[in-house]
């Protein structure tokens, strides 16, 4: 059926209209045109909301047994067995033997699944006394089996739920549900949540708690509303929980500042409550006694992570002029500087201003008090220092040039981690399972075609979310840029190309939309699933995990290697 050449400009023009209004507005306008024969968005969304999320929830299961649940228990030894040594020896008495990452929430999480599955009768070998001798080979077969199959379940049920946040967050964010779908998808069928959702690893917590810290200032940025500074307090809770299991997440806290000053807008200016009369000030100073309060109760852990005997154990070098702690102040007063920013440029008052910080404050201390859950002064060295911790992994020479040079050093080695990035965003001159990189295609062109038609904002959004991710990648190709480390940065590329579509909300109906988006989803599914094949295809054996047992796992002989357990 043909349409209206007028009828259609009138209502490109009134979608753009409805753009640059506030959200509350926009999302009560939310169904423009879904019925126009060339609506791409339509045509990739047919099972609506509610049927599209069962659809990426089904294939997420398929995906997860037919190439994960049932692949032998030692393919992903790094760091499956060490991730569920530790959870059996925790719950055999014993303190956490591992502190690299540091991965506390997904030992200490897998340790209490374990013992639920026990509890239920489910799990046999949920501690290190109840596993068969390594001498019985099909007997601890069967044990270790039982158990990694068990933390499969459990990293495969995390990344459902952090898939299930994902939408809830971005269908906030977005004006159009469809879009919010899309970008669940993408996200759903990242190269990161397709490694993570099938072995125990440390990077998903890590990461998804700080990118949904992330998502809610997006938020609440763009809402005025008086209970937001207990939405800051959230998220500082969430970075910190996620540096609790990785280190290495002090990079995306780090650039959380910068980012989100474009997504700002008028509609989130404080609300009346906030006028700076008596009782914003009463509220101010219940805030400051109560951050006081939490601040003094987590001063203990800040003091243990600075401990000399502590640090010296975990063989840590001090980043700047010998001393720790420096760059840990400055980090803390850059956040001050964000916020003050903010507020300036978006018209948030003094009293809210001040409430946020304080809650802030409160919420990091609130993140430090979970160590205490199963408290090892390890954990707490590695969360107050963590650029010292991160230094350990990557190559001796490059981190002795970076203590001693500093800035030359660190400057030449990221420029060739940029580089690097660059060739595997082209994916023609460094292939990777990372079905991202082809969102960047659009992305790109997407930023400069929003700059040209008056969309400043939009652009300016996507492209230092871009440019965090590409920042993010480059120090990771110190390690390879491995796949297990996508997670850390395609939820910026997915959420940057959410904000452009929802903004440029008219390109659905051009006539390349529908097979562009359609090929980028069969893409998607098609690049994510290359990494889970791939170890299902996998040949050799299982010695290679021998050369760093007897350090990883001292209590544990396993039958492939001749290397024998310390005495418990």
């Amino acid at each position: 059926m043909p349409c209206n050449p007028v009828g259609f400009r009138r209502r490109v023009k009134l979608e753009r209209a409805i753009m640059t209004t506030s959200p509350d507005i926009r999302s009560a306008a939310a169904p423009v045109a879904k019925t126009h024969p060339r609506d791409a968005l339509a045509m990739l969304t047919p099972f609506r909301w509610n049927g599209g999320l069962a659809v990426i929830f089904a294939l997420l299961a398929a995906s997860f047994f037919v190439a994960g649940y049932f692949v032998i228990y030692w393919r992903n030894a790094d760091m499956d067995l060490v991730v569920i040594y530790n959870a059996l020896v925790m719950n055999d008495g014993g303190p956490q033997a591992y502190h690299d990452h540091p991965a506390y929430l997904t030992i200490v999480s897998l340790k209490l699944w374990f013992q639920l599955l026990h509890h239920l009768g489910l799990l046999n070998a949920w501690k290190l006394s109840s596993l068969p001798p390594a001498s019985d080979i099909p007997a601890f077969d069967a044990a270790m089996t039982e158990a990694v199959r068990s933390g499969r379940v459990l990293a495969g049920l995390i990344s459902a739920l952090f898939v299930a946040a994902f939408a809830g967050l971005i269908r906030l964010i977005v004006r159009d549900w469809r879009i919010a779908l899309l970008a669940t998808f993408a996200f759903a069928f990242s190269g990161g949540v397709a490694v993570h959702m099938r072995i125990l690893r440390t990077e998903m917590i890590a990461a998804c708690f700080v990118i949904f810290a992330f998502m809610t200032l997006i938020v609440v940025a763009q809402r005025a509303r008086t209970w937001r500074p207990l939405a800051l307090m959230a998220a500082a809770a969430l970075c910190i929980l996620g540096m609790e299991n990785k280190v290495q997440v002090i990079l995306l806290i780090a650039a959380l500042p910068m980012i989100i000053q474009p997504f700002g807008a008028g509609s989130g200016a404080s609300s009346g409550f906030w006028d700076n009369g008596s009782r914003a000030w009463l509220t101010t100073l219940f805030a400051a006694i109560v951050t006081a309060a939490l601040f003094v109760a987590a001063l203990p852990l800040i003091r243990a992570g600075f401990d000399p005997d502590a640090i010296a154990t975990a063989k840590l070098r001090p980043l700047i002029a010998g001393t720790f702690g420096l760059y840990q102040i400055a980090l803390a007063a850059w956040i001050d500087i964000g916020m003050t920013v903010f507020a300036i440029i978006w018209r948030i008052r003094l009293t809210e201003t001040l409430t946020a910080m304080c809650a802030v404050i409160a919420g990091a201390s609130l993140g430090l008090l979970a160590l205490n859950l199963d408290y090892n002064v390890q954990n707490a060295v590695a969360l107050i220092n963590p650029i010292e911790k991160m230094l350990v992994f990557i190559d001796l020479a490059s981190a002795q040039d970076i203590a001693r040079d500093g800035n030359i050093v660190g400057v030449g080695l990221l420029f060739k981690g940029i580089v690097g990035v660059l060739q595997r965003y082209s994916f023609v001159l460094f292939t990777s399972p990372r079905p991202a990189v082809f969102l960047t295609w659009l992305i790109i062109p997407g930023i400069f075609y929003a700059w040209r038609r008056g969309e400043k904002q939009v652009a300016l959004q996507a492209a230092l979310l871009l440019l965090t991710a590409i920042g993010i990648d480059a120090l990771g190709i110190r390690r390879g840029l491995k796949a297990e480390y996508f997670i850390l940065t395609d939820p910026l590329i997915i959420i940057a190309g959410a904000v452009l579509l929802d903004r440029m909300n008219d390109l659905r109906l051009r006539k390349w939309a529908y097979p562009i988006g359609a090929a980028l989803l069969v893409l998607h599914v098609a690049v994510s699933q290359a990494e889970p094949v791939k170890f299902v295809l996998k040949r050799e054996g299982p010695e290679g995990y021998c050369q760093w047992r007897p350090y990883y796992m001292p209590l544990m002989p396993l039958p492939h290697c001749s290397t024998p357990a310390k005495p418990a």
